[in-house]
């Protein structure tokens, strides 16, 4: 019995620095939804060199134009988005997700205009970088459909013959 207390003591002692661990390690969901805010902030700031500080160096974003590949090719083709005083458009997140392993995440939400008209949606794939920084790795938007026009009737199968 004089053996099992200081066991329970032990076992006691490593469970509260295990939850207390828990307690005190960052979400990664808020840590990406966070990234995610402050790299839509660089837009708003017209700060293109802290908006390449957010694009991991082998990232991969997909554009009007094609695929642009690095930093360096991403930092280019966005260059003229941060050219004048006011952002042409601006973006948000609204899900976030991020795999159990805690390395790689994926962030969604809506692309407005400069009045808040909804122009897109974005998808963004996070990977969490060797020095602790969350940074992008893939990015892909797509335009919203214009659903203020009536669907198209369905054809009349009698008419087809």
């Amino acid at each position: 019995m004089r053996f099992l207390i200081p066991a329970f003591v032990a076992a006691g002692i490593a469970l509260s620095i295990v939850s207390a661990d828990a307690r005190t390690k960052p979400d990664p969901r808020s840590q990406v939804f966070a990234a995610e805010s402050s790299f839509a902030a660089t837009m708003a700031a017209r700060d293109l060199k802290a908006f390449g500080s957010y694009v991991a160096a082998d990232a991969v974003f997909f554009g009007r134009r094609g695929v642009m590949r690095g930093n360096a090719a991403v930092v280019d083709a966005w260059k003229s988005y941060f050219e004048g005083p006011k952002a042409p458009f601006s973006w948000r997140p609204e899900v976030v997700e991020v795999l159990d392993s805690g390395k790689l995440a994926h962030s969604s939400g809506p692309v407005t205009d400069p009045d808040g008209k909804l122009i897109g949606m974005f998808n963004s794939v996070w990977r969490l970088e060797p020095d602790g920084r969350w940074r992008v790795v893939f990015d892909k938007g797509c335009s919203v459909c214009d659903s203020t026009h009536a669907p198209p009737k369905p054809s009349d199968p009698k008419e087809r013959r």
